[in-house]
């Protein structure tokens, strides 16, 4: 069983990205679950067909600790490419009370006390909100929940600084937790000299640009649909760009201890290929 966790600055398209892949590796036969580490728990919607998912919290706040399983794992609809993939929404605390990384804690203890980690699974994935600055946030890497990190980026300014803020996060907890980063996948907005920018941002810090998967209106329109673009319109060339994508990670071996710039270096490299203009 391979433990994933998809990282990236809020709003890049962690969510959109993670379920497109797992329709990809799905497709080729893998067993998943997908743990959505997001209070907005939208981790797992297009995979399970649109259905809003009961989250961890709610259904701790609402029944107390006594929950079956099934309460809060959802399997996708019988027929499809997702029918493989499992989902949970961990969810998170009443506005303005609390702290939405301890949900985060709260859930994946929970599903290793309840069994959810079966023999058959292939890959688990968390999607995971925003940076890693939040010890809650940060528990897939800090416990060794996860071993390989993926960062979901552009070539926005924001998107590589929280790239290059998350590697550090992935370096601290290196040694204690095993955990290592697998790439940055590029998800496109297009803008001016993205591909070389991801690349040259991912060579800095030792890794690689796992893919680059341009911007498409399949997508939006899959998600209209309340599906993963695999599932809603399989034959369009975004669908192979997400198939592309999980093939790569499924024989991804380049797994490393990144060496995050500082802020000097990552803003040279925007500045030369005009993401600081």
């Amino acid at each position: 069983m391979r433990q994933l966790a998809i990282y990236g600055k809020g709003g890049i398209g962690k969510s959109t990205t993670t379920q497109n892949l797992c329709a990809g590796l799905a497709e080729m036969g893998n067993h998943i679950m997908i743990v959505g580490c997001d209070p907005k728990a939208d981790s797992t919607r297009l995979v399970l067909g649109g259905l809003a998912q009961r989250t961890v919290l709610d259904t701790l706040r609402e029944e107390g600790d006594d929950i079956d399983l099934d309460e809060i794992m959802k399997t996708g609809p019988d027929g499809t490419v997702c029918s493989n993939i499992r989902g949970v929404e961990s969810g998170g605390p009443e506005p303005g009370v609390g702290c939405a990384g301890r949900g985060i804690i709260t859930s994946i203890n929970l599903l290793e006390q309840l069994g959810a980690y079966t023999d058959d699974l292939d890959f688990v994935f968390y999607d995971v909100l925003g940076d890693v600055v939040c010890g809650g946030f940060a528990m897939p890497i800090r416990e060794g929940k996860a071993q390989e990190i993926y960062i979901v980026c552009s070539g926005e300014m924001m998107a590589l600084y929280a790239a290059n803020n998350i590697s550090k996060g992935i370096r601290k907890y290196a040694t204690t937790g095993g955990v290592r980063l697998g790439g940055l996948i590029c998800n496109s907005r297009k803008v001016d000299n993205e591909r070389e920018l991801v690349e040259q941002v991912a060579a800095k810090i030792g890794t690689q640009m796992v893919h680059f998967v341009p911007r498409d209106n399949a997508v939006q329109h899959a998600e209209n649909q309340k599906k993963t673009v695999i599932e809603c319109t399989p034959d369009v060339p975004q669908a192979d760009e997400y198939r592309a994508l999980s093939k790569k990670v499924l024989n991804n071996t380049m797994l490393v201890i990144p060496n995050p710039m500082n802020i000097e270096e990552l803003e040279t490299i925007l500045q030369e290929y005009g993401a600081l203009d």
